[in-house]
Protein backbone atom coordinates (compact mmCIF):
# COMPACT_ATOMS: atom_id res chain seq x y z
CA UNK A 1 0.00 0.00 0.00
CA UNK A 2 2.90 2.56 0.87
CA UNK A 3 5.52 1.61 -1.69
CA UNK A 4 5.50 3.05 -5.57
CA UNK A 5 3.30 1.83 -8.13
CA UNK A 6 4.39 1.25 -11.93
CA UNK A 7 3.41 4.76 -12.83
CA UNK A 8 5.61 6.04 -10.01
CA UNK A 9 2.85 6.94 -7.39
CA UNK A 10 2.53 6.81 -4.04
CA UNK A 11 -1.31 6.78 -3.48
CA UNK A 12 -2.23 10.29 -5.10
CA UNK A 13 1.73 11.59 -4.97
CA UNK A 14 4.79 11.17 -7.51
CA UNK A 15 4.75 11.17 -11.21
CA UNK A 16 7.39 12.69 -13.49
CA UNK A 17 6.58 16.04 -14.46
CA UNK A 18 9.34 17.18 -16.60
CA UNK A 19 11.16 19.20 -19.45
CA UNK A 20 10.66 17.53 -22.77
CA UNK A 21 14.99 18.26 -22.61
CA UNK A 22 14.70 15.68 -19.30
CA UNK A 23 12.45 12.79 -20.95
CA UNK A 24 15.39 10.92 -22.37
CA UNK A 25 17.51 11.14 -19.32
CA UNK A 26 14.56 10.11 -17.17
CA UNK A 27 13.40 7.53 -19.29
CA UNK A 28 16.93 5.94 -19.24
CA UNK A 29 16.93 5.85 -15.41
CA UNK A 30 13.05 4.42 -15.34
CA UNK A 31 13.77 1.67 -17.67
CA UNK A 32 17.19 0.64 -16.49
CA UNK A 33 17.52 1.56 -12.64
CA UNK A 34 15.50 -1.44 -10.59
CA UNK A 35 17.51 -4.15 -13.59
CA UNK A 36 20.89 -2.44 -12.90
CA UNK A 37 20.62 -2.25 -8.61
CA UNK A 38 19.32 -5.52 -8.29
CA UNK A 39 22.49 -7.11 -10.33
CA UNK A 40 24.29 -9.45 -8.06
CA UNK A 41 27.79 -7.84 -9.37
CA UNK A 42 26.01 -4.45 -8.62
CA UNK A 43 24.71 -5.22 -5.19
CA UNK A 44 28.21 -7.04 -4.39
CA UNK A 45 30.17 -4.03 -5.00
CA UNK A 46 27.64 -1.84 -2.97
CA UNK A 47 27.62 -4.43 -0.60
CA UNK A 48 31.69 -3.79 -0.34
CA UNK A 49 32.03 -0.12 -0.20
CA UNK A 50 29.15 0.53 2.16
CA UNK A 51 30.93 -1.92 4.74
CA UNK A 52 34.82 -1.12 3.89
CA UNK A 53 34.30 2.22 3.05
CA UNK A 54 31.30 4.13 4.58
CA UNK A 55 31.69 1.81 8.04
CA UNK A 56 28.42 -0.12 7.64
CA UNK A 57 26.41 -1.50 9.83
CA UNK A 58 26.01 1.45 11.91
CA UNK A 59 25.24 1.04 15.72
CA UNK A 60 21.70 0.47 16.92
CA UNK A 61 22.76 1.92 20.16
CA UNK A 62 20.41 2.19 23.55
CA UNK A 63 20.58 5.37 25.06
CA UNK A 64 20.40 4.80 28.54
CA UNK A 65 19.78 8.11 30.42
CA UNK A 66 17.55 9.21 27.89
CA UNK A 67 15.42 6.41 27.98
CA UNK A 68 15.52 7.24 31.52
CA UNK A 69 14.10 10.48 31.07
CA UNK A 70 11.57 9.35 29.26
CA UNK A 71 10.25 6.16 30.86
CA UNK A 72 10.78 3.93 27.32
CA UNK A 73 13.50 1.85 26.07
CA UNK A 74 14.96 4.53 23.34
CA UNK A 75 17.68 3.10 20.82
CA UNK A 76 19.69 5.50 18.62
CA UNK A 77 20.43 4.30 14.70
CA UNK A 78 23.46 5.99 14.99
CA UNK A 79 24.02 7.19 10.78
CA UNK A 80 26.13 9.63 12.15
CA UNK A 81 28.79 7.41 12.06
CA UNK A 82 28.94 6.70 8.58
CA UNK A 83 31.87 8.56 6.74
CA UNK A 84 31.34 11.38 6.05
CA UNK A 85 28.93 11.97 9.01
CA UNK A 86 25.07 11.03 8.01
CA UNK A 87 23.21 8.89 6.25
CA UNK A 88 23.96 10.78 2.98
CA UNK A 89 26.87 8.27 1.59
CA UNK A 90 24.42 5.16 1.16
CA UNK A 91 22.60 6.91 -1.56
CA UNK A 92 25.53 8.83 -3.25
CA UNK A 93 27.56 5.86 -3.85
CA UNK A 94 24.68 3.85 -5.27
CA UNK A 95 23.58 6.59 -7.51
CA UNK A 96 27.30 7.07 -8.56
CA UNK A 97 28.04 3.04 -9.39
CA UNK A 98 24.13 3.75 -11.27
CA UNK A 99 25.77 6.03 -13.32
CA UNK A 100 29.10 4.91 -14.51
CA UNK A 101 26.96 1.57 -15.47
CA UNK A 102 24.65 4.23 -17.57
CA UNK A 103 28.40 5.84 -19.28
CA UNK A 104 28.19 8.97 -17.51
CA UNK A 105 30.81 11.21 -17.31
CA UNK A 106 29.78 14.25 -15.17
CA UNK A 107 27.90 14.71 -11.39
CA UNK A 108 26.30 17.36 -10.54
CA UNK A 109 24.02 17.83 -7.15
CA UNK A 110 22.26 19.65 -5.03
CA UNK A 111 22.93 20.63 -1.09
CA UNK A 112 21.39 22.22 1.86
CA UNK A 113 23.08 21.53 4.91
CA UNK A 114 25.80 20.21 2.84
CA UNK A 115 25.60 16.94 4.24
CA UNK A 116 24.54 15.49 0.33
CA UNK A 117 27.33 17.21 -1.47
CA UNK A 118 29.86 16.54 0.74
CA UNK A 119 29.07 13.19 0.16
CA UNK A 120 28.62 13.26 -3.54
CA UNK A 121 32.18 14.98 -4.01
CA UNK A 122 33.17 12.14 -1.80
CA UNK A 123 31.60 9.38 -4.55
CA UNK A 124 32.96 11.45 -7.29
CA UNK A 125 36.59 11.91 -6.01
CA UNK A 126 36.58 8.06 -5.12
CA UNK A 127 35.09 7.04 -8.59
CA UNK A 128 37.41 9.71 -10.54
CA UNK A 129 34.52 11.87 -11.86
CA UNK A 130 33.84 15.36 -12.35
CA UNK A 131 31.72 16.88 -9.92
CA UNK A 132 29.78 20.17 -9.45
CA UNK A 133 27.47 21.02 -6.13
CA UNK A 134 25.15 23.48 -6.12
CA UNK A 135 24.29 25.17 -3.30
CA UNK A 136 22.14 28.40 -1.89
CA UNK A 137 24.48 31.49 -0.83
CA UNK A 138 22.81 31.72 2.41
CA UNK A 139 23.63 28.02 2.91
CA UNK A 140 27.28 28.40 1.80
CA UNK A 141 28.00 30.92 4.89
CA UNK A 142 25.92 29.05 7.20
CA UNK A 143 27.89 25.61 6.09
CA UNK A 144 30.92 27.03 5.95
CA UNK A 145 32.66 23.36 7.25
CA UNK A 146 31.21 21.56 4.57
CA UNK A 147 31.72 23.71 1.08
CA UNK A 148 35.02 23.70 2.34
CA UNK A 149 34.91 20.05 2.35
CA UNK A 150 33.39 19.52 -1.10
CA UNK A 151 36.41 21.93 -2.43
CA UNK A 152 39.28 19.67 -0.83
CA UNK A 153 37.39 16.86 -2.37
CA UNK A 154 37.87 18.28 -5.67
CA UNK A 155 34.22 19.64 -6.63
CA UNK A 156 33.34 22.93 -7.68
CA UNK A 157 30.90 24.65 -5.64
CA UNK A 158 28.25 26.65 -7.46
CA UNK A 159 26.12 29.48 -5.47
CA UNK A 160 22.46 29.49 -6.09
CA UNK A 161 21.74 33.37 -5.99
CA UNK A 162 17.87 33.29 -6.73
CA UNK A 163 15.00 33.14 -4.49
CA UNK A 164 15.59 32.58 -0.65
CA UNK A 165 19.13 31.13 -1.73
CA UNK A 166 19.04 28.00 -0.23
CA UNK A 167 17.92 24.59 -0.78
CA UNK A 168 14.94 24.79 -3.28
CA UNK A 169 17.07 27.57 -5.21
CA UNK A 170 20.19 25.18 -5.30
CA UNK A 171 17.80 22.33 -6.50
CA UNK A 172 16.23 24.96 -9.75
CA UNK A 173 19.81 25.53 -10.32
CA UNK A 174 20.88 22.35 -10.65
CA UNK A 175 17.68 20.96 -12.84
CA UNK A 176 19.02 23.84 -15.19
CA UNK A 177 22.66 22.51 -15.84
CA UNK A 178 21.25 18.73 -16.35
CA UNK A 179 18.51 20.51 -18.79
CA UNK A 180 21.51 22.48 -20.67
CA UNK A 181 23.94 18.85 -20.41
CA UNK A 182 21.34 15.96 -20.85
CA UNK A 183 24.21 12.83 -22.88
CA UNK A 184 27.00 13.02 -20.29
CA UNK A 185 25.96 14.29 -16.50
CA UNK A 186 23.67 12.52 -14.01
CA UNK A 187 22.00 14.06 -11.33
CA UNK A 188 22.43 12.55 -8.32
CA UNK A 189 19.19 14.22 -6.46
CA UNK A 190 19.85 13.63 -2.52
CA UNK A 191 16.68 12.92 -1.42
CA UNK A 192 13.13 11.29 -2.09
CA UNK A 193 12.36 14.11 -4.04
CA UNK A 194 11.79 14.72 -7.94
CA UNK A 195 10.46 12.95 -10.72
CA UNK A 196 10.14 9.03 -10.95
CA UNK A 197 12.35 7.08 -10.59
CA UNK A 198 14.44 9.26 -8.18
CA UNK A 199 12.11 9.02 -5.01
CA UNK A 200 12.21 5.24 -5.10
CA UNK A 201 15.51 4.91 -6.67
CA UNK A 202 16.97 6.84 -3.54
CA UNK A 203 14.96 5.34 -0.86
CA UNK A 204 15.58 1.79 -1.94
CA UNK A 205 19.45 2.97 -1.46
CA UNK A 206 18.85 4.24 1.88
CA UNK A 207 16.20 1.36 2.79
CA UNK A 208 19.71 -0.18 4.47
CA UNK A 209 19.16 1.43 7.43
CA UNK A 210 15.86 -0.25 8.41
CA UNK A 211 17.21 -3.07 7.25
CA UNK A 212 19.72 -3.07 10.07
CA UNK A 213 17.75 -1.88 12.43
CA UNK A 214 15.39 -4.91 12.05
CA UNK A 215 18.22 -7.38 12.52
CA UNK A 216 19.56 -5.23 15.24
CA UNK A 217 17.13 -4.82 17.30
CA UNK A 218 15.94 -8.61 17.13
CA UNK A 219 19.39 -9.11 18.64
CA UNK A 220 19.13 -6.26 21.30
CA UNK A 221 15.27 -7.41 22.35
CA UNK A 222 14.45 -10.69 20.84
CA UNK A 223 11.88 -8.79 18.26
CA UNK A 224 12.49 -7.21 14.97
CA UNK A 225 9.34 -4.34 15.35
CA UNK A 226 9.78 -1.46 17.50
CA UNK A 227 6.61 0.05 18.68
CA UNK A 228 7.80 4.11 16.95
CA UNK A 229 10.58 4.84 14.60
CA UNK A 230 11.85 8.49 14.85
CA UNK A 231 13.23 10.64 11.59
CA UNK A 232 12.94 14.31 10.59
CA UNK A 233 11.79 14.84 7.31
CA UNK A 234 12.63 17.88 4.77
CA UNK A 235 12.81 15.92 1.33
CA UNK A 236 12.29 12.77 3.31
CA UNK A 237 15.57 10.53 2.62
CA UNK A 238 16.58 9.70 6.31
CA UNK A 239 13.43 8.80 7.41
CA UNK A 240 12.41 7.21 4.15
CA UNK A 241 15.04 4.55 4.87
CA UNK A 242 14.52 4.18 8.45
CA UNK A 243 10.64 3.71 7.92
CA UNK A 244 11.11 1.08 4.73
CA UNK A 245 10.89 -1.77 6.35
CA UNK A 246 8.20 -1.32 7.92
CA UNK A 247 5.99 0.38 5.86
CA UNK A 248 3.30 -2.66 5.90
CA UNK A 249 3.52 -3.46 9.56
CA UNK A 250 1.38 -0.66 10.87
CA UNK A 251 1.89 -1.83 14.12
CA UNK A 252 5.04 -0.02 14.36
CA UNK A 253 4.32 3.84 14.67
CA UNK A 254 5.99 6.16 12.11
CA UNK A 255 6.93 9.23 12.97
CA UNK A 256 8.15 12.43 11.11
CA UNK A 257 9.50 15.60 12.60
CA UNK A 258 9.31 18.59 9.92
CA UNK A 259 10.70 22.18 10.65
CA UNK A 260 8.41 24.59 12.09
CA UNK A 261 10.94 27.20 12.28
CA UNK A 262 9.81 30.44 14.30
CA UNK A 263 6.43 28.66 14.54
CA UNK A 264 4.11 27.37 11.43
CA UNK A 265 1.63 30.36 12.43
CA UNK A 266 4.67 33.09 11.95
CA UNK A 267 5.30 32.50 8.25
CA UNK A 268 8.69 31.55 8.79
CA UNK A 269 8.13 28.05 8.92
CA UNK A 270 9.20 24.57 6.83
CA UNK A 271 6.14 22.33 8.18
CA UNK A 272 5.06 21.22 4.69
CA UNK A 273 2.40 19.09 6.07
CA UNK A 274 0.67 21.39 8.27
CA UNK A 275 1.57 24.39 5.83
CA UNK A 276 1.39 22.72 2.32
CA UNK A 277 -0.84 21.57 -0.32
CA UNK A 278 -0.95 19.25 -3.48
CA UNK A 279 0.75 20.58 -5.85
CA UNK A 280 3.94 19.91 -8.44
CA UNK A 281 7.39 20.89 -7.17
CA UNK A 282 11.01 19.79 -9.08
CA UNK A 283 8.94 17.12 -11.21
CA UNK A 284 6.60 15.80 -8.80
CA UNK A 285 3.32 16.00 -7.30
CA UNK A 286 3.41 15.95 -3.44
CA UNK A 287 2.23 18.86 -0.81
CA UNK A 288 4.03 21.82 -1.37
CA UNK A 289 3.93 25.16 0.49
CA UNK A 290 2.71 27.46 -1.97
CA UNK A 291 0.14 30.97 -2.83
CA UNK A 292 -3.66 30.56 -3.93
CA UNK A 293 -1.85 30.78 -7.61
CA UNK A 294 0.40 28.52 -6.89
CA UNK A 295 3.83 30.56 -6.29
CA UNK A 296 5.88 28.65 -3.43
CA UNK A 297 6.56 30.20 -0.46
CA UNK A 298 9.98 30.68 1.00
CA UNK A 299 10.60 28.22 3.78
CA UNK A 300 12.14 29.18 6.57
CA UNK A 301 14.41 26.75 9.01
CA UNK A 302 17.45 27.33 11.26
CA UNK A 303 18.35 23.63 9.66
CA UNK A 304 19.39 23.94 6.41
CA UNK A 305 18.75 20.75 5.34
CA UNK A 306 14.91 20.97 6.47
CA UNK A 307 14.93 24.38 4.66
CA UNK A 308 12.68 22.84 1.90
CA UNK A 309 9.18 24.39 0.52
CA UNK A 310 7.66 20.41 0.22
CA UNK A 311 8.07 17.00 1.39
CA UNK A 312 8.74 13.84 -0.73
CA UNK A 313 5.85 11.92 -2.36
CA UNK A 314 6.23 8.68 -0.52
CA UNK A 315 6.15 11.05 2.90
CA UNK A 316 3.17 13.15 1.13
CA UNK A 317 1.26 9.90 0.75
CA UNK A 318 2.10 8.47 4.20
CA UNK A 319 0.48 11.74 5.65
CA UNK A 320 -2.77 11.46 3.65
CA UNK A 321 -2.95 7.78 4.48
CA UNK A 322 -2.79 8.54 7.98
CA UNK A 323 0.11 5.74 8.48
CA UNK A 324 2.81 8.86 9.29
CA UNK A 325 2.45 10.58 12.34
CA UNK A 326 3.91 14.01 11.70
CA UNK A 327 4.39 16.35 14.06
CA UNK A 328 5.69 20.42 13.79
CA UNK A 329 9.03 21.11 15.64
CA UNK A 330 10.29 24.56 16.02
CA UNK A 331 13.76 25.92 16.52
CA UNK A 332 13.71 26.30 19.96
CA UNK A 333 12.44 23.07 20.47
CA UNK A 334 14.83 21.22 18.27
CA UNK A 335 17.62 23.54 20.18
CA UNK A 336 16.80 22.22 23.33
CA UNK A 337 17.05 18.88 22.37
CA UNK A 338 19.51 19.14 20.94
CA UNK A 339 22.00 20.20 24.28
CA UNK A 340 20.11 17.76 26.02
CA UNK A 341 20.83 15.00 23.92
CA UNK A 342 24.38 16.22 24.15
CA UNK A 343 24.43 16.65 27.81
CA UNK A 344 22.57 12.96 28.27
CA UNK A 345 24.56 10.77 25.77
CA UNK A 346 27.91 12.78 24.78
CA UNK A 347 26.37 12.94 21.23
CA UNK A 348 26.07 16.23 19.69
CA UNK A 349 23.38 15.53 16.77
CA UNK A 350 22.96 17.47 13.71
CA UNK A 351 20.23 19.93 13.67
CA UNK A 352 18.23 18.11 11.16
CA UNK A 353 18.45 15.15 13.90
CA UNK A 354 17.73 17.55 16.89
CA UNK A 355 14.05 17.98 15.57
CA UNK A 356 13.41 13.95 15.71
CA UNK A 357 14.11 14.06 18.90
CA UNK A 358 12.12 17.10 20.17
CA UNK A 359 9.12 14.76 19.30
CA UNK A 360 9.49 12.73 22.20
CA UNK A 361 8.26 15.60 24.11
CA UNK A 362 4.94 14.67 21.86
CA UNK A 363 4.52 11.05 22.59
CA UNK A 364 2.09 9.41 25.21
CA UNK A 365 5.07 6.83 25.90
CA UNK A 366 4.56 3.36 28.46
CA UNK A 367 7.51 1.99 29.92
CA UNK A 368 7.25 -1.30 27.65
CA UNK A 369 7.90 0.81 24.62
CA UNK A 370 10.29 0.26 22.20
CA UNK A 371 11.62 3.15 20.34
CA UNK A 372 14.20 3.76 17.38
CA UNK A 373 15.29 7.43 16.40
CA UNK A 374 17.58 7.89 13.20
CA UNK A 375 20.59 10.15 14.41
CA UNK A 376 20.94 11.17 11.02
CA UNK A 377 23.91 13.04 11.31
CA UNK A 378 26.39 14.71 13.30
CA UNK A 379 26.55 18.43 14.52
CA UNK A 380 29.96 19.13 13.47
CA UNK A 381 28.47 20.88 10.03
CA UNK A 382 26.27 23.13 12.28
CA UNK A 383 29.16 24.23 15.37
CA UNK A 384 28.43 27.55 14.31
CA UNK A 385 24.73 27.86 14.47
CA UNK A 386 25.20 26.29 18.08
CA UNK A 387 27.82 29.23 18.56
CA UNK A 388 25.74 32.01 17.04
CA UNK A 389 22.15 30.72 18.78
CA UNK A 390 24.24 30.04 22.49
CA UNK A 391 22.42 29.76 25.72
CA UNK A 392 24.18 26.15 26.32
Amino acid sequence: MYQVDKRGYYGDFGGAFIPEMLYKNIEELRENYLEIIQEESFQLQLGDLLRDYVGRPTPLYYAARLSEVYGAKIYLKREDLCHTGAHKVNNTLGQILLAKKLNKKRIIAETGAGQHGVATATACALMGIDCVIYMGAVDIERQRPNVERMKILGAEVRAAQSGSKTLKDATNEAMRDWINNPEDTHYIIGSVVGPHPYPDMVARFQAIISEEIRWQLKAHEGRELPDYVLACVGGGSNAAGAFYHFLDDTEVKLVAAEAAGLGVETGKTAATTYSGKPGVLHGSKSLVMQTEDGQVIEPYSMSAGLDYPGIGPMHAHLYDSGRGLFYSVTDEEAFKAAIMVSRLEGIIPALETAHAFATLDKLDLKSDDVLVINLSGRGDKDLQTYIDRGGY
